[in-house]
């Protein structure tokens, strides 16, 4: 499906919001949250709720300039993907990289991870393939699966349902954070191509294809699979590409793109007073323009509600915007730039 200039033109209409999830309303919690929390502090907090991830200074406790980088995520209504067409091998990989990718953008290297599943009756085959899935995407970051829980509640959980949680801990040395304090104008954002939906915006696109009466099992030339497979497609994980590029060049801020899409997160890591103009020309995935056209959703709302094509954005100075995509082409993964910084 190709897009339409009528599509795009359509008033701004919040279908996210329709299809029951409120961004605004969780932007107001999250500050409210963040007073709260604050009262908690102590020495040791560098960054608390709101970032990307927790960042906590060992140094008052005598472990020199060691941080520890934290950060806890889920992989929200995809596991109903998974529930639907009982495949549940995969949703364990999108945990990981929700978690990992977050705690990274910091400049931590990933040390361990820790998962909750929780359902109705959760029998031993299923745990097995939803584990199994997070090992795997353990192994794809280097991370060690430490521990977690399992919880059995048929009273809040109907038959078949479950719901996944991870937590995620990195360790850096003060001087390795990446925090955007160096980020100026000129700069240069490069975008790291995502895999498809990743795990976010699943609600609304469900709303879509259950409105269209598209199911699962029907195949989309677009795609060149079926819908549920499209959906299913695990989220690519950018830690180890990452880090790499920290050790390479001068990385000065990154930030993954998960709920709020490209134009929300990528300020987050900008100093006061400086903006990014993005510069929308990359060609966007099928599976957002056919949620797009069906749907008849703004292009506004598309770029605040999924991730548009771009996974993860790292800034950059302009001279290694070339050795950024290198290293990228090595690892198998698209790039292209996104927008520049400007005051």
């Amino acid at each position: 499906m190709a897009g339409d200039k009528s599509v795009r033109s359509i008033e701004y209409a919040k279908e996210y919001a329709k299809a029951g999830v409120d961004i605004d309303a969780a932007a107001s919690w999250v500050s409210k949250i963040k007073l709260m929390a604050a009262q908690t502090g102590d020495a040791g907090v560098l960054s608390g709720v709101g970032g990307f991830s927790g960042l906590y200074s060992m140094e008052h406790l005598g472990y020199g300039n060691l941080v520890l980088a934290s950060g806890a995520d889920g992989v929200g209504t995809k596991v109903i993907i998974a529930q639907k067409m009982d495949k549940h091998d995969t949703v364990g990989i999108d945990l990981v990289a929700m978690n990992v990718d977050d705690v990274v953008t910091s400049g931590a290297r990933p040390l361990f991870f820790l998962d909750y599943i929780a359902g109705g009756k959760l029998t031993p085959g299923l745990v097995e393939q939803l584990v199994k899935g997070v090992v795997a995407g353990c192994q794809a970051v280097g991370c060690v699966l430490l521990g977690g829980e399992t919880a059995q509640m048929p009273d809040l959980y109907g038959p078949g349902e479950y719901d996944l949680a991870g937590f995620c801990v990195g360790v850096a040395d003060k001087s390795e954070l990446i925090d955007g304090s160096m980020i100026k104008a000129g700069d240069v954002v490069v975008g790291l191509a995502s895999s498809g939906l990743h795990s976010n915006g699943y609600t609304l696109a469900r709303k879509v294809f259950k409105e269209a009466r598209w199911d699962l099992g029907r195949h989309v030339d677009e795609f060149g699979r079926t819908l549920g497979e499209e959906l299913l497609e695990p989220t690519r994980t950018y830690a180890p590409l990452l880090l790499k590029i920290r050790d390479t060049l001068c990385l000065k801020g990154a930030a993954h793109i998960t709920g709020g899409g490209l134009i929300e997160n990528v300020p987050r890591v900008l100093p006061q007073g400086l903006k990014v103009a993005f510069d929308f020309s990359w060609e966007v995935p099928p599976v957002f323009r056919v949620i797009q056209e069906l749907g008849r959703i703004a292009e506004s709302e598309m770029y605040r509600v999924f991730n548009m094509g771009v996974g993860m954005a790292v800034v950059v100075e302009a001279d290694d915007v070339h050795k950024v995509m290198e290293l990228c082409s090595e690892a198998g993964i698209g790039s292209f730039v996104v927008g520049e910084v400007v005051g």
